[in-house]
């Protein structure tokens, strides 16, 4: 018998750009210690087995982060906090229900495009 496949991915958005760069990083002084904190609060809830946090590089959100990606469901949750974490894994990773309040403005992450129309966009 395998490893059970995990319920929830969570991808954590890890990007920090060099002072001076034009845009905004996921991670800074503040903010350094929420995957940290992400990957407690899943073990404090005994869930670790079944839900995977991933630290991943930019995924191109970076003026409504720090992010967080959850597959299955697709759901961005943007301006983090550790209060929210705790919301999200409480409410929507245990309780299955998507905290809305907390997920990214529609304008800025639409409905995904399949790479086979993509590149028809792009006139390829």
């Amino acid at each position: 018998m395998g490893i059970p496949q995990p319920a929830f991915y969570i991808f954590k958005c890890e990007q920090s750009a060099p002072p001076g760069m034009p845009k905004p990083s996921c991670v800074t002084p503040q903010t350094q210690d929420l995957f940290q904190y992400l990957a407690q609060a899943i073990m404090k809830q005994g869930i670790m087995g079944t839900v995977q946090p991933i630290r991943t590089s930019c995924m191109n959100r970076c003026s409504s982060g720090p992010i967080m990606l959850v597959e299955p469901g697709h759901t961005m949750y943007a301006g983090l906090t550790k209060e929210k974490i705790d919301r999200i894994i409480d409410e929507h990773i245990i309780g299955g229900n998507v905290v809305e309040e907390f997920v990214i403005a529609q304008e800025m992450w639409d409905a995904a495009i399949s790479p086979a129309a993509m590149k028809k966009q792009m006139g390829m």
